[in-house]
């Protein structure tokens, strides 16, 4: 079985120049630009920033350790709530008791008491905002009866949204045994959040709350200092150190950064934007279009010689600025594809190359494609008839593993 490799760019063909000085310039431009830029020097712990939109890495260092996530484990509480309220589960209207364990849980709090009966949408202020611990107490027992049972639906959440180094114990970071997770898993939540509940989501970027009279300020200090911030959560505590995740948005690109561990309040705020802002000078997010993306393949036995491969999902592509007419999509996939074909069956796929356009380019990511239409089976004539063509084939050619043609447009 040949795995077939066919490469094409998504710019304009380039005539060719023929005076060498120029080509090699040309090709030292092209190899310096496919270089990934340098994170800045960080201080803290672990930390990570991820592009919400294309999931890809853009800086990271010691991102899976597992730390006590303090606060930020109040961004899983509130994407169960938002879960609940999206299909109907929940009602923001709803009034809520508010238990004596909820009163007397300390730390930051809105202020409720036992006396109250808050609405959810104020519990949900009281978090986004104010990092309520009194609020996720109370949001989770009634929701699920206990904080406990809470904390399983946030395991079980966690892990189908692919957070491998998280355990939760509880719905607000308390310090206690066995409570933890990671710089990239709290990204991961962070981009899930954005991307799952966008209205929701703008609870994030409020800079103070009023409940019973009391105003109180988020602590997250981006909201101030950096213009296209717009959230997400603030954590502390002793053994965590000082925790923030934060989110910004310029143009096509969203840049979720996750610190954890840095020395202060300040600290948080200036490495978290120090990310932020390096991701933006840095790097561009692009969304090519379909049309860009498919390639039509040879089917044999089939009642169709052709097939359309499309990718699963929309593609975005996160690359270095100045990268962007060295774009190219490589497919991979198995040949010779035989009949029949289910729609939307996963064929191949196709990686998003920057720099060299032979092997020596720099894969960025790759995506799931898949088959356009269905192909049925052909008759058993023709099916005899492919057969015969593909024995001609391989006696008449060299047994080739990598077969790599080129297109362009």
């Amino acid at each position: 079985m040949v795995i077939k490799s066919i490469t094409v760019r998504t710019h304009t063909r380039i005539l060719p120049v023929i005076i060498p000085l120029c080509m090699a310039l040309l090709l030292s431009v092209t190899a310096q630009a496919a270089t990934w830029p340098k994170s800045p020097p960080i201080e803290a712990k672990s930390w990570t920033m991820i592009d919400a939109r294309s999931g890809q890495i853009i800086a990271e260092h010691n991102a899976d350790v597992q730390l006590p996530p303090a606060s930020l484990t109040k961004m899983m509480t509130l994407y169960l709530a938002f879960e609940a309220i999206k299909k109907g589960r929940l009602d923001p209207e709803t009034r809520v008791s508010v238990s004596n364990k909820a009163w007397k849980i300390g730390g930051s709090t809105m202020f409720i008491e036992p006396r109250m009966h808050p609405k959810v949408d104020e519990l949900l202020h009281g978090i986004a905002t104010l990092s309520g611990n009194d609020a996720c107490i109370a949001l989770a027992e009634h929701m699920d009866g206990s904080e406990e049972a809470f904390a399983e639906r946030m395991n079980d959440k966690a892990r189908e949204l692919g957070m491998q180094h998280s355990h939760f114990v509880n719905a607000t970071g308390f310090p206690t045994e066995n409570h933890y997770s990671s710089a990239m898993d709290m990204a991961i939540i962070g981009a899930a959040l954005w991307r799952d509940f966008p209205e929701q989501f703008k609870l994030f970027g409020e800079k103070d709350y009023t409940f019973d009279n009391h105003n109180q300020p988020n602590r997250n200090r981006l909201l101030w200092s950096l213009p296209e911030a717009d959230g997400i959560k603030t954590g502390h505590t002793q053994e965590a150190g000082y925790c923030l995740v934060g989110s910004a948005e310029k143009d096509t690109t969203r840049f979720i950064a996750a610190v954890f561990g840095a020395k202060s309040d300040r600290a948080r705020a200036q490495q978290t934007k120090a990310l932020l802002k390096f991701g933006f000078r840095n790097f561009t997010t692009l969304r090519p279009s379909e049309r860009d993306i498919r390639r039509q393949v040879e089917v044999f036995e089939g009642t169709e010689n052709h097939v359309w491969l499309k990718p699963a999902l929309p593609i975005w592509v996160t690359i270095p600025k100045g990268n962007e007419s060295s774009l190219s999509f490589r497919l991979r996939y198995e040949s010779p594809l035989k009949a029949p074909i289910r729609k939307s069956q996963k064929l191949g796929s196709i990686d998003a190359v920057i720099g060299s356009k032979d092997s020596d380019g720099k894969v960025i990511r790759s995506f799931p494609m898949v088959a356009a239409r269905a192909v049925d089976q052909a008759s058993w004539i023709s099916r005899q008839w492919d057969g015969l063509r593909l024995w001609v084939r391989d006696a008449t050619s060299d047994v080739v593993k990598d077969e790599t043609t080129e297109q362009e447009q």
